[in-house]
């Protein structure tokens, strides 16, 4: 009879069977290649589970707690991005770190749904251009929106396309434009018809409901041309043969300020909280700025919030802005006394004024002053450095004048200066032209070499009056060098004399308007 086996015996067995699985385990893991291949893999996903990525540390009671930042698929928001290590809130966030709070970008590409976003507090900063906030500010009056600050200037990241056979502004007359209107597109094609000396009225406009859109329209041939954003400008030209970039931001370098508005009462409940998100932003900005690495440490993390970007296609995208620093934002919004750019304020009224003319801009528009919040702005004193300056011009170097008088101008306009006869020198009646008609112009395409060419009658001999127009136009460039401190060498002087007449020298009507000064844009 076979004895039964206790239930002390059956443990004994398991515990040797167990024991012996795990030394013949160890044995396999240390002694064979199998072994220890096994090992190694085992160790890579141990330490990939030690450093979950950006979105796997994002946690429900961080996001409950941030500031929500409502942004688009652009490049110029990257500073914050960085700042915040990715776009969701997350524990590795240096805002958290170092100021307490948790900070989540919300990608809201659709205007409409972005502007009800905000009204409704799923965001509590969101963006906007000063060009085209003229169009907007009075429809959200009832939620009293200021401005906090200014994150990127649009650097090649807006463009016009244009068919075959259109090389420049004045080639656009009468042509069909495609153009998401009362948008930054928008205003980048008003400011490129005025530096031409065109108005909207001379174009025709084919309304689109973004800038994507109206690459599409452009890419069908069913326009002539169309503002576009990067990289849809390269597959316009790309599918439509011999279309060119007529103009992009990269030159028209001053024209559209990516901003962020914010309700003045959620401010003012959370006045600490945004001066240490400017602050962290602006030193974001300037880290990325200030290097090839963490420009493309930058890259990694907007790739991984945009849908559909490579690493390189973000590195782009943040290649077609100008990240602004804290020095930008005092001397865009008029805190730097010394500062001759373009300023918030300008760019604002001017815009105003323009779109109310077009009938754009309904309603009370708001002056500059009572929506701009420089609480924040101010308060980064500790940001200093050169990392923290604001931008300086452009660096030009002296044109070869014989080149450079050939070149074919993107843009012209006919500007009447008067003077006495057989003098150059500007009245202030004259100076007060020039700064009405051309100044702005030449502080909106900043990053654009200009043509000055004077212009005369018929009266007189032919040689003095070519020296005479020469001075003239020399002393147009004289001005605009003393007194808005612009770049000598971005100049190019050219004396036309009577060669060039835009009228008949047989009426005085005709030789009035051939005594001129012509304000041209041209390529580098």
């Amino acid at each position: 009879m076979t004895s039964r086996l206790t239930p002390f015996s059956k443990f004994l067995m398991t515990l040797a069977i167990l024991a012996g699985i795990f030394f013949l385990g160890r044995y396999v893991l240390n002694n064979t290649s199998f072994g220890k291949g096994l090992k190694e893999k085992s160790q890579e996903v141990g330490s990939n589970n030690s450093n979950p990525t950006r979105d796997e540390e994002s946690s429900g009671p961080l996001s409950k707690e941030a500031i929500n930042v409502g942004v688009v698929t652009w490049g110029g928001y990257i500073g914050g991005q960085y700042f915040n290590e990715g776009f969701k809130a997350n524990s590795q966030s240096r805002f958290l770190k170092e100021y307490g709070f948790p900070v989540e970008f919300k990608i809201l590409d659709d205007v409409p749904v972005s502007r009800e976003a905000w009204k409704k507090d799923a965001v509590n900063l969101l963006w906007c251009t000063i060009d085209a906030l003229p169009t907007e500010i009075a429809g959200l009056a009832d939620y009293d929106p200021v401005v906090v600050f200014q994150a990127d200037w649009s650097r090649g990241g807006d463009a016009i396309v244009v068919r075959r056979g259109i090389n420049s502004v004045a080639d656009l007359k009468g042509k069909k434009i495609a153009v998401a209107e009362m948008t930054p597109s928008h205003s980048f094609l008003l400011w490129m018809l005025e530096a031409g000396g065109l108005k909207a009225s001379d174009v025709e406009i084919i309304k689109q409901g973004s800038a994507i859109d109206a690459a599409q329209v452009f890419k069908s041939q069913q326009v002539d041309a169309a503002v576009v954003w990067s990289p849809d400008d390269v597959a316009c030209l790309k599918d439509v043969p011999g279309a060119r970039i007529l103009e992009s931001t990269r030159s028209a370098s001053n024209i559209i300020a990516d901003a962020f508005i914010a309700k003045r009462a959620w401010l003012e409940k959370n006045q600490e909280k945004v001066q240490k998100l400017y602050q962290g932003w602006m030193i974001g900005a300037a880290e990325i700025n200030a290097s090839e690495t963490n420009k493309k440490k930058a890259a990694k993390i907007l790739a991984e919030g945009l849908t559909g970007f490579s690493e390189e296609d973000a590195l782009g995208a943040i290649n077609n802005v100008r990240l602004c620093t804290h020095g930008d934002n005092l001397n865009f919004f008029g805190l730097n006394a010394d500062y001759k750019g373009v300023s918030a304020e300008q760019l604002y009224s001017r815009m105003t004024s323009l779109y109310k003319g077009l009938g754009y801009a309904e309603g009370k528009i708001p002056s500059w002053r009572t929506i701009f919040y420089s609480d924040a702005i101010k308060s980064a004193t500790a940001l200093t450095g050169t990392e923290h300056a604001g931008e300086g011009q452009k660096v030009f170097t002296k044109a070869n004048e014989n080149e450079a008088k050939t070149k074919e101008a993107i843009a012209t306009k006919h500007v009447s200066i008067s003077f006495r006869t057989g003098e150059f020198l500007l009245d202030e009646n004259s100076k007060y032209i020039i700064d009405k008609e051309f100044v702005e112009i030449a502080k909106g395409f900043s990053n654009s070499r200009i043509r000055i060419e004077g212009n005369t009658d018929n009266v007189g001999s032919e040689a003095s009056n070519i020296l005479l127009s020469k001075k003239r136009a020399q002393s147009v460039v004289d001005y605009l060098v003393n007194t808005h401190k612009m770049s000598r060498n971005r100049f190019v002087v050219i004396g036309n004399g009577p060669n060039k007449s835009i009228a008949t020298n047989d009426t005085e009507e005709g030789r009035a308007k051939n005594r001129r000064t012509d304000f041209e844009l041209i390529g580098e």
